[in-house]
């Protein structure tokens, strides 16, 4: 069993194609891209953390998705998630913010970027979303987005190394 994040998938957004401008032709190869790559990567029994804008639409369209993405699923609330998304019967859990600690290390969990954040100075890492690849990041913090990361999820493993490199 592995852990994964990911964030601002937005699958049937179709704002993405235009303001994120992610290299899709259509909005339905933006969807069918994204879910062929978190199920390349998320298996059937490992935990995935999604730090908001998960998608639009209606019950029926947010459990379809859900239904069709690996793993045991997580939502961190992000400004464009709707009442559906966080109503879905598929996450295992839904809050707005959360603390983990994994290896002895703490890890803040936020759709958003923060400024400063708990336990800051004791060297804890901040995990988000919302800014798309385009924040120019802070030491320990860490954009977790999609666009970040070739349009899937990623293992903090992939993350901590990535900074490194």
């Amino acid at each position: 069993m592995a852990l994964y994040f990911t964030s601002d998938t937005h699958f049937t957004d179709p704002r993405v194609l235009r303001i994120d401008r992610r290299p899709f032709a259509t909005l339905a190869a933006h969807d069918e891209a994204l879910i062929a790559r978190w199920n390349d990567v998320v298996g059937p029994k490992d935990d995935i953390w999604h730090l908001g804008d998960f998608a639009l639409g209606g019950p029926e369209r947010i459990a379809d998705l859900l239904g069709q993405l690996n793993g045991t699923k997580h939502l961190i609330i992000g400004n464009n998630d709707p009442p559906a998304t966080v109503a879905a019967s598929g996450w295992s859990s839904v809050q707005h913010y959360a603390e983990m600690t994994i290896g002895g290390q703490l890890f803040v969990i936020c759709h958003y970027p923060f400024r400063t954040w708990n336990k800051m100075g004791q060297k804890s890492i901040d995990l988000h979303g919302h800014s798309h690849g385009r924040l120019k990041p802070m030491p320990r913090q860490y954009d977790l987005g999609v666009d970040a990361w070739d349009y899937r999820p990623v293992t903090l493993d992939e993350v901590l190394a990535k900074r490194r490199s």
